[in-house]
Protein backbone atom coordinates (compact mmCIF):
# COMPACT_ATOMS: atom_id res chain seq x y z
CA UNK A 1 0.00 0.00 0.00
CA UNK A 2 1.29 3.06 -0.83
CA UNK A 3 0.84 6.51 1.35
CA UNK A 4 0.72 9.90 -0.63
CA UNK A 5 2.65 11.67 1.41
CA UNK A 6 3.81 11.24 4.59
CA UNK A 7 1.90 13.18 7.20
CA UNK A 8 4.07 12.21 9.85
CA UNK A 9 7.81 12.89 8.51
CA UNK A 10 7.86 16.45 8.38
CA UNK A 11 7.69 19.03 10.45
CA UNK A 12 4.45 21.38 9.95
CA UNK A 13 2.63 18.00 9.32
CA UNK A 14 3.83 17.29 12.43
CA UNK A 15 2.30 20.11 13.83
CA UNK A 16 -0.74 20.32 12.24
CA UNK A 17 -1.61 16.48 13.54
CA UNK A 18 -0.96 17.37 17.37
CA UNK A 19 -3.14 20.43 17.07
CA UNK A 20 -5.95 18.70 15.30
CA UNK A 21 -5.34 15.97 18.39
CA UNK A 22 -5.87 18.60 20.56
CA UNK A 23 -8.98 19.98 19.29
CA UNK A 24 -10.75 16.10 19.38
CA UNK A 25 -9.28 15.56 22.75
CA UNK A 26 -10.97 18.85 24.09
CA UNK A 27 -14.11 17.51 21.58
CA UNK A 28 -14.48 14.06 22.58
CA UNK A 29 -15.55 14.80 26.11
CA UNK A 30 -19.59 14.28 26.00
CA UNK A 31 -20.32 17.15 28.25
CA UNK A 32 -18.25 19.82 26.10
CA UNK A 33 -19.91 17.99 22.87
CA UNK A 34 -23.40 18.48 24.64
CA UNK A 35 -22.66 22.26 24.93
CA UNK A 36 -21.12 22.97 21.47
CA UNK A 37 -24.68 21.18 20.09
CA UNK A 38 -26.44 23.26 22.21
CA UNK A 39 -25.02 27.04 21.35
CA UNK A 40 -24.68 25.76 17.68
CA UNK A 41 -28.85 24.96 17.77
CA UNK A 42 -29.36 27.84 20.21
CA UNK A 43 -26.47 30.61 19.04
CA UNK A 44 -24.99 33.04 22.02
CA UNK A 45 -26.27 31.60 25.44
CA UNK A 46 -25.98 32.69 28.92
CA UNK A 47 -23.91 30.90 30.67
CA UNK A 48 -27.36 30.36 33.29
CA UNK A 49 -29.51 28.92 30.36
CA UNK A 50 -26.76 26.66 29.16
CA UNK A 51 -26.45 24.68 32.31
CA UNK A 52 -30.12 24.55 32.83
CA UNK A 53 -31.03 23.34 29.87
CA UNK A 54 -28.22 20.59 30.29
CA UNK A 55 -29.19 19.83 33.31
CA UNK A 56 -25.32 20.03 34.52
CA UNK A 57 -23.71 21.68 38.04
CA UNK A 58 -23.28 25.39 37.34
CA UNK A 59 -19.35 24.06 38.18
CA UNK A 60 -19.39 21.96 35.20
CA UNK A 61 -20.75 23.85 33.10
CA UNK A 62 -18.15 26.57 33.85
CA UNK A 63 -14.81 23.86 34.01
CA UNK A 64 -16.39 22.88 30.31
CA UNK A 65 -16.60 26.50 29.23
CA UNK A 66 -13.01 27.07 30.55
CA UNK A 67 -12.07 23.94 28.50
CA UNK A 68 -13.89 25.00 24.85
CA UNK A 69 -12.54 28.91 25.42
CA UNK A 70 -9.01 28.06 26.30
CA UNK A 71 -9.07 25.80 22.55
CA UNK A 72 -10.54 28.91 21.07
CA UNK A 73 -13.84 26.91 20.21
CA UNK A 74 -16.16 29.48 21.57
CA UNK A 75 -16.41 33.40 21.87
CA UNK A 76 -17.34 34.97 25.66
CA UNK A 77 -19.19 38.42 25.97
CA UNK A 78 -19.86 39.75 29.09
CA UNK A 79 -22.65 41.92 29.76
CA UNK A 80 -23.03 43.12 33.48
CA UNK A 81 -22.44 39.76 35.73
CA UNK A 82 -23.45 38.01 33.00
CA UNK A 83 -21.73 35.72 30.92
CA UNK A 84 -22.69 35.05 27.24
CA UNK A 85 -20.94 31.68 25.29
CA UNK A 86 -20.85 31.44 21.01
CA UNK A 87 -19.54 29.48 18.61
CA UNK A 88 -15.91 30.37 17.55
CA UNK A 89 -17.03 29.13 13.43
CA UNK A 90 -13.94 30.26 12.52
CA UNK A 91 -12.03 27.99 14.78
CA UNK A 92 -14.07 25.39 13.76
CA UNK A 93 -14.05 25.44 10.33
CA UNK A 94 -10.38 25.62 10.93
CA UNK A 95 -10.31 22.48 12.46
CA UNK A 96 -12.56 20.94 9.75
CA UNK A 97 -9.82 22.16 6.91
CA UNK A 98 -6.95 20.92 9.24
CA UNK A 99 -8.72 17.60 9.47
CA UNK A 100 -9.40 17.29 5.81
CA UNK A 101 -6.09 17.87 4.98
CA UNK A 102 -4.31 15.34 7.19
CA UNK A 103 -7.33 12.47 7.11
CA UNK A 104 -8.38 12.96 3.23
CA UNK A 105 -5.62 14.48 2.01
CA UNK A 106 -7.50 17.22 0.81
CA UNK A 107 -6.70 21.21 0.80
Amino acid sequence: MKVKDNCWCNKQASEEILELESFLKIIADKNRLRIVCFLDKKGETCVCDIFKNLELSQNLTSHHLKKLRDAFLLDERKEGVFVFYSINRREFKKQEDLLRKIILNKK
